[in-house]
């Protein structure tokens, strides 16, 4: 049976992490490249702000080709599908049947994604869709994922959370109304271990910055 060749949605979080984990499980997946979105004047990733050097070094611990999408800050929604329908086209002339991502619950997020690559001829996969998160967060921490807080909503969890590892000392210190897997936007985080890498990406935990309601750890590669 040929494998379907899937694009992955690269985030450089958790969730995008442990997707990579469990498609490449997935006998009739074959991951062809990680595609992540990047501010083009302040080579970052959008909403996470992490250094693009990061995902270069992502995409080498994970034996995959980095696709990288560079948007402006701030990105109109017309740019921003502009520049996806360009990566699109490219997609499919190298193959790629499929966009894979790490969504869990945004119903209008989904439906979004499955009617634009839809219209292009294309599939969209979500292998993490309706997983409870507090069962995937310990799914996700005993396969040895690991990660680090880059960024946080400050109206909605402590900013101290930022630079600090995920794990289950500070899921045990999340507030009751706090997700986990930080599904309502409470956090984001930098993956740096785990079964989808073939070595440790290490990093130094940086300048802490606030904006617009969240705060901000600058993780520096070493």
């Amino acid at each position: 049976m040929d494998r379907i060749k899937t694009l992955l949605a690269w985030s450089c979080g958790k969730d995008s992490a442990w997707a990579l984990h469990v498609l490449k499980d997935d006998p009739g997946v074959e991951v062809v490249g990680l595609l992540s979105t990047v501010n083009a004047a302040g080579g970052r990733v959008a909403m996470h702000r992490v250094r693009a050097e990061l995902l270069d070094r992502q995409a080498d611990a994970a034996g995959l080709p980095l696709w990288r999408a560079e948007i402006p800050d701030p990105c109109p929604n017309s740019e921003y599908e502009r520049v996806m329908a360009g990566v699109v086209s490219r997609a499919m002339a190298a193959g790629v049947e499929a966009m894979a991502f790490g969504d869990l619950y945004l119903q209008d997020v989904r439906d979004y994604r499955e009617r634009n690559l839809a219209a292009a001829g294309m599939r969209a996969v979500f292998p993490l869709w309706k997983r409870d998160t507090r069962t995937l967060a310990g799914e996700m921490l005993d396969g040895g994922l690991r990660a680090r807080v880059v960024s946080v909503d400050t109206r909605q969890v402590d900013a101290s959370l930022a630079g600090r590892d995920w794990d289950r000392a500070l899921l045990a210190g999340l507030p009751p109304s706090a997700d986990p897997c930080g599904e309502n936007g409470e956090f984001h985080t930098f993956a740096y271990a785990g079964p989808m890498f073939r070595e440790l990406i290490e990093t130094a935990v940086g300048e802490l910055t606030h904006g617009d309601g969240f705060a901000f750890v600058d993780l520096r590669p070493v």
